[in-house]
């Protein structure tokens, strides 16, 4: 300590105390720098403490890309136990994405996590399996078909459908297409838009059907029925992706809190 402290003193260019056979005083340079000397030993305290939370993951700053369903019911599930669990993580969310668009999000770093459809593979990516939403029709109140709890998907087939994006930029859209091609028709007229909220909207003002994720149910707008379907079978895959290289411990935890959120909404 003895050696540390005159140190210390050939650095500062002063003693900073006096010394004698009976005592040790400060000198007016050690009375100045004690204040200073414990701000600096408190900081460090705080320091240590900041890298040890960093280092579990109990902060840092997480963004978050949500494809429009998860928008709904997953973001503000995420939000509430992030916020109460991991109250240190500040999170960045981005609801009403394409998944296209969030899988280039996680490439380009641009995001952390993505909640999205299930991307094409990719090496720089790694894909957990979140759930399976069965696709349902959104009908305008008024419809014929929204009478009955179930509706034949190729009663649908004059239609004019809403739907996401095509050529490659919406998964929704592919998934659509599908479910039409097993009813045994693809839709004569096609009106695309790109946020769930307004596809929705879309069929409220009837301007055509959707077939939309069942948790598209939680956007309570005035105008649609959504109905299950009688005559096909037909889901989509939601998924949790991450860079294959992330070593981020707040994404690894975040990871687990929407994790944790999709396994209790399917218990509840």
């Amino acid at each position: 300590m003895s050696q540390q402290i005159k140190r210390l003193e050939r650095d500062v260019g002063s003693e900073l105390f006096h010394r004698s056979t009976r005592r040790v005083r400060l000198t007016a340079a050690g009375e100045l720098l004690l204040p200073r000397a414990r701000s600096i030993l408190a900081e460090v305290d705080r320091a240590e403490v900041a890298l040890r939370r960093l280092q579990a993951g109990l902060a840092g700053r997480v963004s978050i890309g949500f494809v429009g369903t998860a928008t709904y019911d997953l973001l503000p599930r995420v939000a509430r136990l992030v916020r109460a669990h991991l109250p240190g993580v500040e999170l960045e969310l981005h609801g009403e994405q394409l998944s296209p668009s969030l899988a280039e999000g996680l490439i380009t770093r641009r995001i952390d996590i993505a909640v999205t459809r299930d991307p094409a593979p990719d090496p720089q990516l790694t894909v957990r399996h979140l759930r399976s939403e069965p696709l349902v029709a959104a009908l305008p109140a008024d419809h014929p078909q929204a009478a009955s709890e179930l509706v034949a998907l190729a009663s649908l087939r004059n239609s004019t459908f809403v739907t996401h994006p095509s050529g490659h930029r919406s998964v929704m859209y592919d998934a659509v297409m599908h479910a039409c091609r097993q009813a045994g028709f693809l839709p004569a007229e096609v009106v695309e838009v790109r946020e769930t909220a307004t596809l929705v909207t879309f069929v409220a003002a009837g301007i055509g059907v959707a077939l939309v994720p069942e948790p598209v149910r939680s956007l309570t707008v005035d105008g649609v029925a959504f109905r299950g379907l009688a005559d096909v079978t037909a889901s989509t895959e939601l998924v949790l992706a991450t860079r294959a290289d992330e070593v981020s411990p707040a994404v690894a935890q975040v990871l687990e809190a929407i994790a944790a959120s999709t396994s209790s909404s399917r218990a509840g």
